[in-house]
């Protein structure tokens, strides 16, 4: 077969030759979209700040977005406040609808809504050019280092609280009998690791007996169902529910009250909301972790806030505080009355101080 060859004018080869420069600037300047928002160029008050949580029915949650509310009031701002109710199909477009506007100087804190639901998220927003940190969830192999606009994830060692409150739940009980489990979403890391924490606390007390576990995805309402079926299951073997978060925790406290046996088995969870603080405090709950939703909402925006406006930059946060986990704290009928009010510190957003409760880098 014989290829005909055509010779372009000069002219015609120039204009293409423009034609291709000028695409390839456009493509690079879209590629290139989230390392000039790194530069930190914008006014305070361009800022966009965006608090998405799952729902507020959850009292943690909802103190999550009290504090986000409490940073943007500080700096002269409004939070736009997202909940997608557990659905991560709903995330996904809130996100997407929020990043198909305008982008420029905007500032994300998002509570993904399982490890899987992270790296879209991630994708999006460094595409775009928005500044994001995440809490909680992701894939173990998903480093916010590997991109320009993911600032950082915050998490908590859920390993270490799941066995701060399982070996107070043990000693609440005298070191033996049954207890049950009730987890969270299963498709998390806090859930994973805050049962492997029991897990652990188990294996330190083989005097304690796990009668059962069960799923109830962080929720009041399906740890009341699951706790009374469990109770009805095995009866006066339980001596002590161990639940992955707080608003569970509660559930099981309603399912107890409903079955008389208010006070007679002891409940533990995570999260020190003030109805779980309180519980500790009169002592219908044995012990609760406090990782501060209210510090969480407020943080997550304020290290935005800090690389949107120059006053921190990205390639100089260390790597330990790119990925890490926050300060937490047991609490106890002996410390209750000091979180029994939990407010934001306006210094804790300081951009110096946005890292002081780094406790660890997530590895």
């Amino acid at each position: 077969m014989t290829m005909k060859i055509t010779t372009r004018p000069a002219a015609t080869l120039l204009s293409l030759t423009l034609l291709a420069a000028a695409l390839a600037g456009c493509t690079e300047e879209q590629a290139g979209g989230a390392e000039a928002a790194s530069e930190g160029a914008c006014k305070p008050s361009d800022v966009k700040l965006v608090g998405q949580v799952r729902n507020e029915s959850n009292p943690y949650e909802a103190s999550w977005l009290a504090g986000g509310d409490a940073f943007a009031k500080s700096v002269g701002l409004t939070q736009e406040r997202l909940t997608y109710a557990g659905d991560s199909t709903k995330q996904q477009e809130q996100i997407n609808q929020i990043l198909a506007r305008d982008t420029e100087c905007l500032v994300m804190n998002v509570l993904p809504n399982g490890d899987s639901d992270t790296a879209p998220i991630v994708k999006g927003a460094d595409r775009a050019g928005a500044y994001l940190v995440t809490q909680w969830n992701k894939p173990a192999d998903l480093k916010p280092a590997e991109y320009k606009t993911w600032v950082s994830h915050i998490t908590y060692d859920g390993v270490e609280s799941g066995q701060q409150i399982g070996d107070a739940l043990i000693k609440t009980i005298g070191g033996s009998g049954g207890i049950i489990a009730l987890q969270g979403v299963l498709d998390t890391a806090a859930a994973k690791d805050r049962f492997a924490g029991l897990q652990a606390s188990l294996k330190k007390n083989p005097g304690v007996q796990l009668l059962d576990q069960q799923a109830a995805n962080f929720s009041r309402a399906e740890a009341l169902t699951v706790t009374k079926t469990l109770l009805t299951k095995h009866g006066d073997k339980v001596k002590g529910i161990w639940a992955a978060n707080d608003d569970m925790a509660l559930g099981a406290l309603e399912a107890l009250q409903q079955a008389g046996l208010t006070g007679k088995v002891a409940v533990v969870g995570i999260d020190a909301v003030p109805d779980a603080v309180r519980a500790v405090q009169n002592g219908t709950m044995a012990a609760t972790v406090s990782s501060d939703g209210t510090w969480q909402g407020g943080i997550g925006l304020a290290i935005g806030f800090c690389v949107a406006t120059g006053k921190l930059a990205v390639k100089d946060i260390a790597p330990d505080n790119r990925a890490f986990f926050a300060e937490q704290f047991l609490i106890t009928k002996d410390n209750a009355a000091d979180f029994a009010a939990p407010k934001t510190n306006p210094s804790d957003f300081e951009c110096g101080n946005v890292f002081n409760r780094v406790a660890g880098p997530l590895k």
